[in-house]
């Protein structure tokens, strides 16, 4: 086992990968930008190195500096989370040339896995189904007569990137040319490359993703599912474990595929096979993302396995020590990002300070996190405050528990997603699993603020009013202005509602 680990990354992660650590015994080195020099992660570690800006490209996407901070605290190895440099086969060449240990898999796979063309070729090799599409990167000449060929609607990805940038779903050839125009810019923008390939777009898709982890020895092993079908902007907001959806049948050839995937690249580490499923539960490959995923505790929640834990295991060489029929899962587990956003407005980042945070807290109730009371929320990163998770015996009743969560959650000072969420958690729909990756824009009332979203701040009045009996020996300014930073507070807790 390492003696000592250096943590790439900030926020929830760090959080989480440090307690990991401290509970392997492992010694932590953390990084920060000017931003985050009061952050959580920087607290928790036994060392900590200052690396820069708050602009990522200036901190935390900045190689040289990971590696350095990595030499002088005399670190074995990185774990670099999610996100960031996660992903960024480079990065991981540089590890292994310094003889520092990557946490997560080999260069060579990241690269494989990395550029989405190149990881069509592996799955076709290793009879892994694929949706209709082209087998590479085509021309502009080229792309009009794939999608024509393949038939509208289609979907135009960008070929480097992920997170729904460069991505366009067209759906008449008439609106193909301006759409591919800006994918090419997005994906040039955000991955400095723009190329793009065609896909046939899947009506109502479901998005479901296999996690798998392998050890250095050849053994590849899958955890079972996640639904993470509920998203905006094409990114997740709802995951679960197992889904509500797919028959045992369709869960054990989900599985079967996503090994074949992982073996073909000698997969090591964790990392998930994401797969796009239609209503009739023919599914097809869709990318491999080379990392841990914010959506891992669900799995945690129904397998029992800590998956931070056998990626620091794997990665110092150890193997794992089970087999796959030893893998079971029990119950069911919801995960919610909560963000500091604005639904209504597309769900506009909105950072400021975080006056006063409660998280609920019981049995069977996780919530990774690393904001407290007085933190700021900057527009530099992304603005998730925590991922609320539960767990209980049946999908029913982890509803019901998240939907009781929700309502114990109380956070001041920030507009956030609170309410839109705990609207969606009531939809008989979504109650019935009845979902697919446009739900959200299926149900625009639930981006209609309602009465009910002012509970938190009734909650908040009350704890003004039982701060304020504590005040009475004050000198009346100290009092009045305490009263006025509450109803500052109070003001922007209400306006969520309106």
């Amino acid at each position: 086992m390492f003696e000592k680990i250096l943590v790439a990354n900030r926020g929830e992660i760090a959080v989480r990968i440090i307690r990991a650590c401290k509970e392997l015994r492992v010694s932590t080195v953390a990084v920060y930008s000017d931003a985050d020099r009061s952050s959580l992660h920087v607290s928790m570690a036994d060392e900590a190195f200052h690396i820069g800006p708050p602009a990522p490209g200036e901190s935390y996407l900045v190689m040289e500096k990971i590696i350095d901070a990595a030499k002088r605290s005399r670190a074995e190895a990185i774990h670099p989370g999610y996100g960031f440099l996660s992903e960024n086969a480079a990065f991981a060449g540089m590890c292994e040339s310094e003889g520092i240990v990557f946490i997560g898999p080999t260069a060579q796979s990241i690269r494989l896995m990395g550029d989405k063309i190149t990881a069509r070729k592996i799955a076709l090799k290793a009879k892994v189904p694929l949706v209709p599409g082209t087998d590479g990167a085509v021309t502009d000449v080229e792309a009009g007569g794939a999608a024509k060929k393949i038939g509208y609607p289609v979907m135009i990805k960008a070929s480097a990137g992920g997170g729904g940038k460069g991505m366009r779903l067209v759906r008449k050839a008439k609106e193909f040319s301006a759409a591919l125009g800006m994918a090419r810019s997005e994906a040039h923008g955000a991955f400095g490359d723009d190329s793009v390939y065609i896909e046939k777009y899947i009506e109502r898709p479901r998005h479901i993703e296999i996690q798998v982890i392998g050890d250095s020895h050849g053994k590849v092993l899958h955890l079972f599912e996640r639904e993470c079908s509920i998203q905006r902007r094409h990114q997740k907001v709802i995951e679960e474990a197992p889904s509500g959806f797919i028959s045992a049948k369709t869960r054990k050839q989900m599985g079967e595929m996503a090994l074949r995937l992982a073996k073909a690249v000698k997969y090591r580490g964790a990392g998930t096979v994401e797969f796009i499923m239609d209503q009739k539960e023919n599914f097809y490959f869709l990318e491999m993302n080379t990392r841990v995923q914010v959506e891992h505790p669900v799995t945690e929640m129904v397998t029992g396995l800590d998956i931070v834990k056998w990626m620091i295991r794997t990665a110092a060489g150890q193997k794992l020590p089970f087999k796959q029929s030893d893998i079971k899962m029990n119950g069911h587990s919801i995960e919610c990002r909560i963000y500091a956003e604005v639904p209504e407005q597309n769900f506009m980042p909105a950072p400021g300070r975080v006056e006063y945070i409660r998280a609920p807290s019981g049995p069977g109730i996780r919530n990774d996190s690393s904001v407290y009371s007085g933190f700021e929320v900057t527009p530099h990163y992304d603005p998730m405050i925590s991922k609320l998770i539960v767990w209980a015996g049946d999908r029913t009743e982890a509803i019901d528990k998240m939907r009781a969560a929700l309502d114990e959650y109380i956070v001041l000072g920030v507009k956030t997603n609170i309410g839109f969420l705990t609207r969606l958690f009531k939809e008989a729909e979504f109650g019935r699993a009845e979902i697919d990756t446009g739900y959200i824009e299926r149900h625009p009332e639930l981006l209609k603020a309602q009465l009910a979203d002012l509970e938190p701040a009734l909650a908040a009045a009350a704890l003004g009013m039982r701060n304020a009996t504590r005040e009475v020996e004050e000198p009346a300014a100290q009092t009045r202005s305490n009263w006025k930073s509450f109803a500052r507070r109070l003001a922007v807790s209400r306006s969520q509602a309106l």
